[in-house]
């Protein structure tokens, strides 16, 4: 009886996790900028193992280009999960307020990406994967940045640093291109997520600045596999340079 009920219990967490999500959204790119010349990296961790990185310069006074990509390796979960995305952005930017202290962006991106979900059980010799979930995809978004700079700067570490914080809003469309379960082709699926990410950003030197960023993602699709439930916690660092204002 025990046995059958420690069978029971493994069957339905794998059932559980084959009902997962087998996308995880990235960080967006909040550059937030301000003329033209201004350039823009930056980098983003977990403890999952989610590394984000993005770049941008803003071509004219108005018009700016983005590219951004995520890798995600995390073999120490069941189920085991990995993905790989690119994308780039054209868009828009203006400071706003008496002293421009806002800054509002508008974004429109495509990306391409891979991913590789698995149930895992354990035996005698490690591992066994019990099924294999691969995903090829591609994404078209449209974005809205938004920022506010504090107007009293802190006292910190012996000097006053500046505090901004905003919010990203995100809406993707994820189309699967190739999917296979176990080897075999499975009908693909295609979802809309709205991706609403809040950022506050801690000035450590000039230009450089400690990011923490937290969001979540919501699916309109009702789908097996790409669907909603993966959030986004990170802590990064940014870096503006040719900033004149």
């Amino acid at each position: 009886m025990r046995r059958l009920f420690i069978g029971f219990l493994v069957s339905s967490s794998v059932i559980i996790q084959s009902c997962s999500s087998i996308y995880m959204p990235n960080v967006p790119a909040t550059p937030m900028f301000r003329n033209k010349g201004e350039g823009y990296v930056a980098a983003h961790a977990n403890i999952k193992g989610n590394v984000s990185a993005s770049a941008g310069v803003a071509v004219s006074d108005h018009i700016a280009v983005l590219a951004s990509g995520s890798i995600i390796d995390n073999q120490r979960s069941n189920p085991r999960f990995s993905q790989k995305l690119g994308e780039a952005a054209l868009g828009y930017y203006t400071t706003m307020g008496k002293q421009n202290r806002q800054v509002l962006e508008f974004y429109a991106g495509y990306g391409l990406g891979k991913a590789i979900d698995e149930d895992v059980r354990a035996s005698t010799t490690g591992y066994d994967v019990v099924e294999s979930r691969e995903l090829d995809f591609d994404k078209i978004f449209v974005q809205v940045n938004y920022s506010s700079t504090r107007k009293n700067k802190l006292n910190l570490f012996g000097g006053k640093k500046e505090l901004n914080y905003g919010t990203a809003i995100r809406v993707s469309r994820i189309q699967m291109k190739d999917f296979t379960i176990n080897g075999l082709d499975t009908q693909h699926e295609e979802n809309l997520f709205i991706e609403p990410v809040f950022f506050t950003r801690l000035e450590l030197n000039k230009g450089f600045q400690l990011q923490y960023t937290s969001g979540f993602n919501i699916g309109v699709a009702d789908n097996m596999y790409l669907k909603a439930g993966n959030s986004v916690f990170t802590l990064g660092v940014t870096y503006n340079f040719g900033r004149k204002k």
